[in-house]
Parts: structure tokens; sequence; C-alpha cells
């Protein structure tokens, strides 16, 4: 991603941000009616104590001086999480970590990462790398979500996968809380490798292709590991309830081990085993 791009990203994410915030939740009068939602741009630079026209600037994605101290402020007064504040200081000062060269030959999971898969029998769970390019899973992902058998390895991409197969789409009983999680974790990854252009080219054709992307891909979170509670109607299994670990792998590879807990007190795990029996016999 060069500079432009991040400032362009930046641009579109700040204004995302400043438009959730409402005047109460900065300790401000409300002031009437406003044409827009969220806080005005003044508002944002009294908060963070700049002037008007800088965070304009800022705004707008204009390539001007930032510091640390003062881009601290401006998080702070769009009350930003952790990882938000990660990913505007890696787009604002390019923070991230940039190793994005691209590879040649698919990751290979450990021998303790396959055992993992395999002993998780109730609990789906799918490995992915930085791009969210599917490189293992177990029996019961492949039950519960999509036999990624049977997609060619180069389309085995999570996110293009939430948007192109019906049935993810019937899946989820809410499609776009479960795809926010998704998203929420790829704009991680996007503001942590400013400098792999994959990105971004990833991003066009998903726009192109995806009309409802570009929205959900606005709204997103930024959350290197968001809790969900996933509520599921499998066309076999009927209702279903997850929780969502998701958690980073340690090592030279950047993988992430995406392992859904069925909920307790819930049939979920029965269910989930009674599809897996079931794969393994028709095996």
């Amino acid at each position: 991603m060069n500079r432009q791009a991040r400032l362009q990203a930046l641009s579109a994410f700040l204004k995302n941000q400043r438009a959730k915030l409402r005047p109460a939740d900065a300790g401000l009068p409300d002031g009437g009616r406003r044409r827009t939602p969220g806080l005005r741009r003044e508002e944002i630079a009294q908060l963070a104590g700049v002037s008007t026209t800088w965070y304009t600037w800022l705004e707008q994605g204009r390539d001007i001086q930032v510091s640390a101290s003062v881009l601290d402020s401006v998080a702070s007064a769009l009350r930003l999480t952790v990882d938000e504040r990660k990913y505007v200081f890696s787009l604002a000062m390019d923070t991230g970590s940039g190793a994005a060269i691209a590879r040649e030959e698919p990751l290979q999971i450990s021998p303790s990462l396959q055992l993992i898969l395999r002993e998780l029998r109730s609990c789906p769970t799918i490995i992915s790398d930085r791009r969210y390019q599917i490189v293992g899973w177990n029996e019961a992902a492949a039950q519960v979500f999509v036999d990624f058998d049977r997609v060619p390895a180069e389309e085995r991409n999570m996110i293009r996968l939430l948007f192109t197969r019906k049935e993810l789409r019937r899946l989820a009983v809410n499609w776009e809380h479960f795809v926010g999680g998704f998203l929420a974790i790829f704009r991680a990854y996007y503001g942590q490798y400013v400098e792999d252009e994959w990105y971004d080219r990833f991003l066009d054709e998903m726009r192109e292709l995806h009309p409802d992307f570009g929205r959900l891909w606005e709204q997103s979170r930024v959350s290197s590991a968001p809790e969900l509670l996933i509520e599921f109607r499998h066309s076999k299994a009927g209702k279903m309830q997850f929780h969502l670990a998701s958690l980073q792998v340690q090592g030279e590879s950047d993988l992430r081990c995406s392992i859904y807990t069925p909920a307790p007190d819930s049939p979920t795990a029965a269910k989930v085993l009674r599809l897996v029996d079931a794969g393994d016999r028709e095996s």
C-alpha cells in the first residue's frame, strides 16, 4: 500500500468513526438537529486539542505532518479501541510491519496444529493466513461451513467465500454480524501490512464484484480478536450456537486459528458430532 492509498484508507476510517459518535458520548451538548450523523469535525478537533483546519486536513487524507502525541489525542477524541489506535497509527505514520513479500509456496501447518484440528471434533476450526487464505481445517468445519476440499485452493479465501457461497450466506441467522467479525480481523491485518499491495487489489476486486462488500467494509470495526456469539441455521442440523475464539499462532508464519466452540447448555456440540460421524461414514 503506497502512502496515498494509506492516507485514503485513513480518511475513510476517521470519517466513519466520527459518524458513529453521539454528542453525549463525548460529553457535549446535543445542539439540536444535525444534518449528518455523528460529531462535527470542529468538535473532534476541540476534544483532541488541535485546530479544526489541521483535523480537517487529516480527515481529508492530506499529506501533513503528524506526531504520535497529537495522533493519540485524536484517537482518544474518537474513542478508539487499542486495535483501532494501532490501525490509525499504522496508516498515518507507516508503523505497520510491512514485511509483505509475496509467497510462491502455500503455507504448511505443523504436525502439532494438524493434531489439534483432529482432536477438536465438536469445534469447527479453521486456520488461515494474514490474507485470510484457508490453509487448514477440521472435519467439523467442513460439515458446518463448506467442504473446503471441494473448493479450489486458489479460491479458499474466507472473505471471498462469505460473499460468493450461497450456503454460507444462508448459514448465519445474522449474516452481516457474521461477516463483520471476519472483516474486523481483516482490517487489522490491512493496517499491519501497509506495504502489501495485495490488500488494495483484493479490496478493489471485492467492491467491484459484490456491491454490499463496500458498505460492510466501511462499517467494519478493527479487532485482532473479536468475541462473537453466532447463531447458525444449518441445513441438516438446524439451530446451532457458537462462540468464536480467534487466536494468533506463534511462530514465523502469521497464522490464525479460528475455533467455534459450541455454546454451553445447548445441543450444538452433539449436533456437530453427529455431522462429523455421518461425514466419516460417507468417506
